[in-house]
């Protein structure tokens, strides 16, 4: 069974850096695109980046040049490293995943088949 669970949101200050981890386990993540999205109430969730089987990575333009998306396949754990925090990155951030790779060019919720519960991320100025 395929579980991914989140950790490492919190409270933070604008300009902040904090890291989400997100653990997976019940299959071997070196086979899955794996993706960080997020999601404030009455929006839709958007998706942040993905990180592919071959090590490509994608950034949604919001984000572009302060998260950084990683992962480590012998601990089956993926990471968002979020730089220069703003209020506007307030949201709830989940973890996702797909068997096979991304599609490129794409960070849609629809794509993946895989969630964890999430975990929050507060910014305040």
């Amino acid at each position: 069974q395929v579980q991914l669970v989140e950790s490492g949101g919190g409270s933070v200050q604008a300009g902040g850096s904090p890291r989400l981890s997100c653990a997976a386990s019940g299959y071997t993540s070196s086979s899955y695109c794996m993706g960080w999205f997020r999601q404030i109430p009455g929006k839709e969730r958007e998706g942040v980046a993905t990180s592919d089987i071959n090590g490509s990575t994608s950034y949604a333009d919001s984000v572009k040049g302060r998260f950084t998306i990683s992962r480590d396949n012998a601990k089956n754990t993926m990471y968002l490293q979020m730089n220069s925090l703003k209020p506007e990155d307030t949201a709830m951030y989940y973890c996702a995943a797909r068997r096979g790779y991304c599609i490129y060019g794409r960070l849609l919720r629809a794509d993946f088949g895989f969630w964890g519960q999430g975990t929050q991320v507060t910014v305040s100025s």
